[in-house]
């Protein structure tokens, strides 16, 4: 079973790579861009064969390890 972790700021909190990738864009052409909020995707195998328990695991991971809850919100996606 494979997880899909994304990792994004929570709203309201500073996103200084988001920022930097608009201005970019902007000097690139791209105009219409108004806002960018930049995050990272983790993908994980598991061997877990229970989607539950594999869910449940994957979200401890996150509030351990792979987010950090005071300024990032997280998703699981179980594929």
């Amino acid at each position: 079973m494979k997880a899909r972790v994304t990792v994004m700021l929570k709203t309201g909190v500073l996103d200084v790579q988001g920022e930097a990738v608009r201005r970019a864009l902007g000097t690139l052409g791209f105009e219409g861009v108004e806002a960018v909020r930049q995050g990272k995707v983790i993908e994980l195998d598991l061997a877990a064969t229970d989607r539950a328990a594999a869910e449940t695991e994957v979200k401890a991971m996150c509030e351990k390890l792979l987010a950090n809850t005071v300024i990032e919100t997280y998703s699981v996606e179980l594929v």
